[in-house]
């Protein structure tokens, strides 16, 4: 296939009204989330000036991730996706209001920032695993690897729209605006959802109601016992854990290492989303999602964040950014399509609540480890810690596949009958 003919494919799933609805909808509100989380940190940093306390807020909003995301993909493989997202971004706007009116009205303290952060948490953890396996019933299983990597483009679209308005706003009018537009960025979310054709998804069969914990059970015993899915959480644990901490990583570098504001802590993260927009549209033209691409990429990943804690300058940290982006998208996007492939229907809402669990529920420990090794530490250090960390952890994934590659070869020739027979 030409060149031209694959860049045709890159917005196929866009042409289904359905999947078009949510994706529009979501690049607006999803840029008004960056905002929040870029005005977030630095109004915790303007605050405290403790880079604990910044650990402490990334902890609260993931912890509830880590609790209770795996019973949020019971909830999604159970219950009507739409009805789930239309309470779970409802709930999600009146948080971005309350947290703007206490900004605009100089009334925030930091326990209020405390537990808005947990309520976001809370939501996340039912509202991300239901989403995430949406897209398969709004695109069908044809169009999903097309569908999850044009999710990635908005996602890292709305990176580099969001942290650079975020920065202006904060620098130019005032932090609590920032907050005031994601709450406003929830609206469009909600009228697409509600003008969406139910007679037009593609439903899975939901699972019989029965017990909760025994359903969960269902989603780990299949994870564990399916080496192609295994292979990827695996990976998530570490990179999830160790690796996917901007929320943490990035402020701390924009204030303490590189000295550059608001306005640079803006050019940071969209740095990221630039790279990560540029390989989402390639991998949504390309269809390629295997399990190869997905480990060179962590791997790549991994050395990238090396790399960043020893950058001694802005613009060699923004280039290093760029090109972990591209790789962190390559290997998300990868996993994502993956495991939606690679898991029946009635049980994807649960594997991805066990990949949620692992991208985001274990940033609590790798943000709050960042916060506490950068005052003890240093900042830069304690990012080449968190990059080696990775490194062995994608290293010894890989072994994980090469043996099971081996084991699944020898068993198809030990089951294969003898020309003797």
């Amino acid at each position: 296939m030409s060149i031209p003919q694959r860049m045709g494919r890159t917005f196929d799933s866009l042409s289904i009204y359905n999947y078009r609805l949510f994706w529009f909808s979501q690049l607006i509100s999803v840029s008004g989330t960056w905002m929040q989380t870029t005005a977030q940190a630095w109004l915790v940093l303007k605050l405290t000036n403790s880079s604990v306390a910044l650990g402490t807020v990334v902890l609260l909003q993931f912890l509830p991730v880590t609790v209770f995301t795996l019973f949020g993909g019971v909830l999604a493989d159970r219950l009507p996706k739409r009805a789930v997202l239309l309470g779970t971004q409802s709930v999600a706007a009146v948080q971005a209001l309350l947290l703007a009116i206490l900004v605009i009205t100089n009334t925030v303290q930091l326990w209020q920032i405390y537990g808005l952060a947990l309520l976001l948490g809370i939501v996340n953890a039912f509202d991300t695993p239901t989403r995430q396996s949406f897209v398969s019933e709004l695109v069908g299983p044809a169009r999903l690897p097309n569908a999850v990597a044009l999710n990635s483009t908005l996602f890292n679209a709305a990176r580099i729209v969001g942290p650079a308005l975020g920065g202006i706003i904060i620098s130019v009018v005032d932090i609590g605006q920032a907050f005031l537009f994601n709450a406003i960025s929830f609206v469009p979310v909600l009228a697409a959802l509600l003008l969406m054709r139910a007679a037009e998804f593609h439903a899975s069969a939901r699972p019989a109601r029965g017990n909760i914990f025994r359903q969960v059970g269902e989603g780990i015993r299949y994870a564990v016992r399916t080496p192609s899915v295994l292979i990827i959480l695996l990976t998530m644990a570490v990179v999830g854990t160790f690796g996917y901490n901007y929320n943490t990583i990035l402020p701390l570098l924009a204030k303490y290492v590189l000295h550059a504001g608001a306005t640079g802590l803006g050019l940071l993260t969209s740095a990221v989303g630039i790279g990560s927009l540029v390989a989402a549209l390639v991998v949504a033209a390309t269809h390629q999602a295997t399990q190869r691409v997905l480990l060179a990429a962590a791997f790549i990943f991994s050395l990238l964040l090396m790399a960043i804690g020893f950058s001694p300058s802005l613009p060699l940290t923004l280039v290093l950014l760029v090109l972990m982006g591209i790789a962190g998208i390559v290997y998300t996007a990868s996993s994502n399509s993956n495991l939606q492939m690679n898991t029946p229907g009635p049980l994807r809402g649960r594997v991805m609540s066990l990949y949620i669990l692992l991208f985001m529920g274990t940033t609590p420990i790798g943000g709050f480890l960042v916060g506490v090794l950068s005052a003890r530490i240093g900042v830069q250090p304690t990012i080449v810690l968190m990059g080696a960390i990775c490194l062995v952890g994608v290293v010894a994934a890989c072994g994980y596949a090469w043996l099971s590659g081996r084991v699944r070869a020898r068993n198809t020739i030990v089951a294969q009958p003898s020309l003797n027979e």
